[in-house]
């Protein structure tokens, strides 16, 4: 089931965050890369996005997540690095950072040749190296 994040979430991505800094990535629209999103949402399920063009080019992508997790990155074009706002339990942008680097590092994410492990109760384990994540 899939609850999106409160508008009161969505409203705390507009404010300064708790956390700022600049990501050394280009800006991600992860609804656009399959394979960043699979594992993303392994890590962190239910995570809304949106995007905005900005004036003069601009552009804007926001995370939240219903547990009141939040990320808003801002950045003068795609290939700029982008000033990160974050707030919430969980720092979303840094999940999205870390899948980053793996994929950069190795050339693949290891959802790719996972084996998948369903114990008799139902409860899944996808695991590929030391990589795992159970559903």
């Amino acid at each position: 089931d899939h609850t999106p994040p409160a508008e009161d979430v969505w409203a705390a991505a507009d404010g300064d965050g708790e956390e700022v800094s600049t990501s050394r990535y280009p800006l991600l629209y992860v609804p656009d890369s399959w394979d960043v999103r699979s594992m993303l949402e392994l890590e962190a399920p239910a995570i809304d996005y949106r995007m905005q063009r900005n004036d003069g080019g601009g552009l804007t992508v926001r995370m939240a997540h219903p547990d009141g997790s939040w990320a808003r990155a801002e950045a003068a074009s795609r290939r700029a690095s982008p000033t990160v706002h974050q707030g919430g339990p969980r720092r979303l942008w840094d999940m999205l950072e870390d899948i980053r680097d793996r994929l950069n590092m190795w050339g693949e994410l290891p959802v790719y040749g996972a084996t998948v492990t369903i114990t008799p109760d139902g409860e899944t384990t996808l695991s590929r190296g030391r990589w795992s994540a159970t559903l």
